[in-house]
């Protein structure tokens, strides 16, 4: 008889798998049986309460009531929703997705501290993200540190969705429990005033401390394939005062202050490539004519090669979202691959840099943010 899953119908030899890994402990029992962590599902032994690796207890469960033919391997079947759950499920154990087993009161913790961390970043105070960890499993039901760090990359992920200010240490990570997403939601609608400080900290302008501009480049952020989802519900917005004259302001600032560092960045880059008489054709062409041209700053690769650079800054993270206009668009296309936005991040604290050559929009998600309205529509 060939080893197959369907042929596992005994909820005792799933038990005594159960009672296994929880004597053995998880690293022991999976490398007993030579199978990886479960990326995405647990089962609940009823008797201890502790969660295990759904994959691993069924290829153990099979070899318990199977001792003849000894346990599944890895390779003998497929794992997830489609398999392990339901059998597992059939024989009357509870199933869960990893990080959907926290309580409301556990979320709620989660998400007070982590944003208790995003305030001080933002006010660029000292803390320590290892001591927030342990206080706050002190909070939780016996959570590992990885789990809460798993935790607080899914509330990142959450705030980058609603295109706001996340903790640049904890990146962006998808799949999370819905009741997250209600919690953080609720959070933000909660404590506005608490977050427009925290968004108007990511437009303040402040020089860096230090400018050095080697060892600033690096690679740009890819671009991540979600699912779209449905849903009936309409989109949080967080209500807020703003003084438009003032952000602008304060957007310009920091713009400015942006254009000017990468001034300096060029001229560190043609010394450094050993063309310094390109110095003296470096124009701030937003500076000497205004927005309008399509880019910020002309500089060159070479006499009769030009290097059209649009910059873009944030006190942000690596994968700010940012505004690109439809006349920087349509240049980048025209320039081709003499277009380059420069895009710096994390300007307040120590600026980071990565480029994008050419059309931009072969690059980067676009999506429209404003329209312009008129009573004239083309036809034809």
């Amino acid at each position: 008889m060939s080893k197959s899953l369907s042929q596992l119908r005994s909820p005792a030899s799933v038990q005594a798998a159960l009672d296994e890994f929880v004597k053995l402990g998880r690293s022991a029992f999976l490398e007993r049986y030579q199978f990886g962590k479960s990326r995405d599902y647990l089962v609940r032994d009823p008797r201890s309460g502790e969660l295990c690796d759904s994959k691993a207890i069924v290829g153990a469960a099979y070899g318990v009531q199977f001792p003849e033919e000894g346990p599944l391997k890895p390779e003998d079947f497929s794992g997830g929703e489609a398999t392990v759950v339901p059998k597992l499920q059939g024989l009357g154990f509870e199933v869960v997705r990893i990080g959907e087993d926290w309580s409301a009161e556990e979320v709620q913790a989660t998400v007070a501290s982590y944003f208790e961390m995003l305030r001080l970043e933002t006010l660029q105070s000292t803390y320590k993200k290892t001591e927030f960890n342990a206080a706050l499993r002190q909070q939780l039901k016996s959570r590992s540190k990885a789990s809460v760090e798993l935790k607080h990359q899914n509330i990142s992920a959450v705030l980058h969705s609603m295109e706001l200010p996340f903790i640049s240490g904890y990146k962006p990570r998808s799949n999370v429990q819905l009741l997250l997403r209600k919690a953080v939601q609720q959070f933000v609608l909660g404590h506005s005033d608490m977050v427009r400080q925290v968004v108007d900290a990511m437009e303040e302008v402040k020089t860096p401390g230090e400018k050095t501009f080697k060892a600033v480049v690096v690679q740009p952020p890819p671009v991540e394939l979600i699912a779209k989802v449905e849903s009936g519900a309409p989109r949080v917005r967080l209500p807020r005062k703003v003084d438009f004259a003032a952000r602008d302001e304060s957007n310009r600032k920091l713009g400015r202050a942006g254009e000017q560092w990468a001034i300096e960045f060029e001229h560190q880059r043609l010394a450094d490539a050993g063309v310094p008489e390109l110095l003296q054709r470096l124009d701030w062409v937003s500076d000497r004519l205004g927005d309008g041209a399509g880019y910020d700053i002309l500089s060159y690769d070479a006499p009769g090669e030009p290097r059209y650079i649009e910059v873009k800054t944030t006190n942000g993270a690596h994968a700010s979202s940012f505004v690109i206009s439809r006349n920087e668009l349509d240049f980048s296309q025209e320039a081709g691959d003499a277009f380059f936005l420069y895009r710096l991040f994390q300007f307040r604290q120590s600026p980071s840099l990565y480029m994008l050559r050419g059309d931009v929009s072969k690059q980067l998600h676009i999506e429209p943010i404003d329209y312009r309205a008129s009573f004239r529509r083309v036809i034809g």
